[in-house]
């Protein structure tokens, strides 16, 4: 425990660090323009997973603490991080209280209470709510309200890292008041919450559409009277990466542009033209492809792509799922569309360092061979043009992704692998507003998963991945049930994984956790649950005219917004 102790109340300069010289009157810079080509489809990221709805999110609401560019856990509406040395973490690890920093408003005014925490929690953990950041209040037994200022956190196992609930972007605090009607099913109803939460942050929502633009102005009740510096911000949607890398560092139309999925030759030819300069930093981002474990036909009807649907009618075979994996070119994809920003990765947790395991560069080397051998094994033999099928099903893939030039050209790159060993694939993307959307009622969201494989990235805040790893827990799938919002998206289901995720939970040593975390990494690898393929930097763009910008990979890209301010 002391080194993990140590790692936390180590913020001191680190909070000064990252501070910036916001100008001394709030508002003084004018107007912020941020460019999210992944548009934001709603402002509460307990009913979506996708990023940039939790990066839209954190400009508005607020967890207690957040991670630092540097990973560091920072007080946001607390002046200290509790612990077992100052007293808010408890001996036997099973409780942790956090006590609100004095004079905290919401932005309409009203005091922040240890009630609004509280009733976070009881949001999430709601019944039938759908909540996507559930995984953050894993072993939460209950939440108090000690008095206005002070709430601990019950668990019902000792958590030698009780920093699940309330810590990042993922798990932010909301108002009671203002959700206190929207709980449990009907927590996707309340439009008018969901669209313009009342906050802590920096800046307050005066117009949102979905899929399309935030308007926001400065938060007058923020607790730095001298901050954020920009009184209006405009946080745009919609076009692709390479358009939106075009807007900050060739016509600087936009101060900020995220996540540059873009060809590493384009970016450095835009950046010549000089208004921008481009930022990256890496986290935890691993570009993978899902494989879907149930069966997506469209004649099982609602209960399509569920575990009610049945196995899958080829990818549940363990045989097909490594093929499928070996016969990827890793490196090649990584050139082709990532260059310096993308390391070839079989780990779906490839970071810190501590937590990356050595065990499964099996997949590193490709071997088209070996894969036929395995499938010709397995019973899939090549029919007359030279589709594998086998009981009359045929190796054909429906295979989705969001809307994105390098996610284009690596699909096309897979097809032609996977046609190496007698596997056909169909190309589909979607709009990434759509893809990540979250919407129930569409069938084109990754959750929903109408599809044989799906190819995206994620990854997770801070550095410890005991919530991460507990997304592929069997009762986290996505369902009717839940709204569709479960992070279990491949439906993987295994009782050892499961158990690992438990054991995790009652770990304390640091280097049992590491051991822990690559153990159930292996699992999913070498299970084909997904086949990782690149560890990505995460990549950014601003205008040189913009200072204060730290590039996070730990949190949200924005989570010193506060800070930012306009170059004189």
């Amino acid at each position: 425990m002391k080194k993990l102790t140590t790692f936390l109340t180590g913020t001191a300069a680190a909070i000064a660090m990252t501070a910036g010289a916001a100008q001394a009157e709030r508002g003084s810079d004018g107007h912020l323009n941020i460019l999210y080509w992944q548009a934001v489809s709603i402002l509460n990221p307990f009913l979506s997973g996708g990023t940039k709805d939790v990066e839209g999110s954190s400009l508005v609401i607020e967890p207690l603490a957040k991670f630092n560019e540097a990973g560091e856990m920072v007080p946001a509406l607390v002046d200290e991080i509790p612990t077992v040395e100052n007293g808010g973490v408890s001996e036997d690890l099973k409780s942790v209280t956090w006590v609100l920093s004095e004079g905290l408003m919401w932005s309409d005014g009203t005091p922040v209470t240890a009630e609004d925490v509280k009733f976070t929690a009881e949001y999430c953990m709601a019944e039938d709510g759908g909540c996507q950041q559930v995984a953050n209040f894993t072993d939460v037994e209950s939440v108090e309200a000690v008095d206005e200022r002070t709430v601990k956190v019950n668990f019902s196992i000792a958590k030698p890292y009780p920093y699940g609930p309330f810590v990042g972007a993922q798990s932010p605090i909301i108002q009671k008041a203002q959700f206190e009607n929207c709980v449990g099913a009907r927590a996707p109803e309340c439009t008018d919450a969901n669209f313009g939460p009342i906050g802590t942050g920096p800046f307050v929502v005066t117009r949102f559409a979905a899929n399309d633009v935030i308007e926001l102005e400065a938060n007058p009740n923020y607790r730095d009277a001298a901050k954020p510096a920009f009184a209006t911000v405009t946080l745009k949607g919609g076009g692709d990466a390479a358009s939106a890398a075009r807007a900050v560092l060739e016509t600087g139309e936009f101060d900020y542009a995220w996540n540059l999925q873009v060809e590493p030759e384009i970016l450095a030819q835009m950046e010549a033209a000089g208004r921008g300069e481009l930022i990256s930093s890496f986290g935890t981002s691993v570009e993978r492809i899902n494989l879907n474990m149930t069966d997506p036909s469209p004649d099982k009807g609602a209960d399509r792509s569920t575990v009610e649907a049945g196995p899958h009618p080829f990818l549940s075979d363990p045989a097909v799922r490594r093929a499928l994996s070996i016969a990827l070119d890793r490196e090649l994809i990584v050139e082709a569309g990532y260059g310096e920003t993308g390391r070839p990765t079989c780990n779906i947790l490839p970071a810190p360092e501590a937590y990356a395991s050595k065990n499964v560069d099996w997949c590193l080397t490709q071997d088209i061979e070996e894969a036929n051998r395995l499938l010709d094994e397995a019973g899939w033999m090549p029919g007359g043009d030279g589709i594998r099928e086998k009981d009359g099903v045929r190796l054909s893939i429906l295979y989705s992704t969001s809307t994105n030039s390098v996610r284009q050209a690596t699909q096309a790159l897979v097809k032609d692998m996977w046609q190496q060993i007698g596997v056909e694939s169909e190309l589909r993307n979607v709009d990434a507003a759509v893809f990540f959307g979250g919407d129930p009622a569409s069938p084109d969201t990754f959750q929903k998963f109408y599809a044989d494989v799906l190819m995206y990235t994620n990854n997770f805040d801070g550095t410890d991945p005991e919530k991460y790893m507990a997304e592929w827990l069997c009762d986290d799938a996505p369902k009717p049930q839940n709204g569709w919002l479960g992070a279990n998206i491949p439906r993987f289901c295994s009782e050892e994984y499961d158990a690992l995720v438990k054991k995790m939970g009652e770990t304390a040593p640091l280097e049992e956790r590491q051991a822990l975390a690559i153990q159930m990494n292996d699992i999913l690898t070498n299970e084909g649950a997904h086949l990782p393929l690149v560890h990505r930097g995460d990549v950014s763009a601003k205008s040189t005219t913009l200072n204060g910008v730290l590039m996070n990979s730990w949190d949200s890209e924005l989570w010193n917004a506060a800070d930012w301010t306009r170059a004189e």
